[in-house]
């Protein structure tokens, strides 16, 4: 399982095969996402508040587009570990992936498709106020 998950993030981070969006962004599709996950990557929603509480995946750390900048510090143990970052449709995620690019983190992939394909998908999602 190890194998298959560093399999992932090579793909998506060194060889580009996973496809690009944006530029230098690096793509992963919302199978590829959750399997990463799974294997205790950060996935970071760059949503606002209101559509995180509508629906998001579980175990998902909300850290809206407009504050990533100033709040970089709150994710810094991640600069150089994998990080799938998701928004609603792909384009947002794909904004945050080049501010983490520039930022120094390594490993940082766009969400293809965002929730929208991770529901469409029939990957788990929560409703309502969350937590974290």
């Amino acid at each position: 399982m190890k194998f298959r998950y560093a399999f992932i993030v090579l793909l998506a981070v060194l060889s580009g095969i996973a496809g690009c969006d944006g530029g230098n962004v690096p793509v992963v599709d919302v199978k590829q996402a959750a399997a990463m996950q799974a294997q205790g990557a950060l996935l970071l929603d760059v949503r606002q508040p209101d559509e995180y509480a509508e629906v998001r995946a579980p175990d998902s750390l909300l850290l809206p587009l407009g504050l990533l900048r100033s709040r970089m510090g709150e994710i810094a143990q991640y600069k150089d570990k994998p990080v799938a970052v998701i928004c609603h449709s792909g384009r947002r995620s794909a904004r945050a992936v080049q501010q983490l690019q520039e930022a120094g983190f390594t490993q940082a992939v766009s969400v293809d498709g965002g929730m929208v394909s991770w529901a469409a998908a029939g990957l788990p999602v929560e409703r309502g106020a969350s937590a974290r």
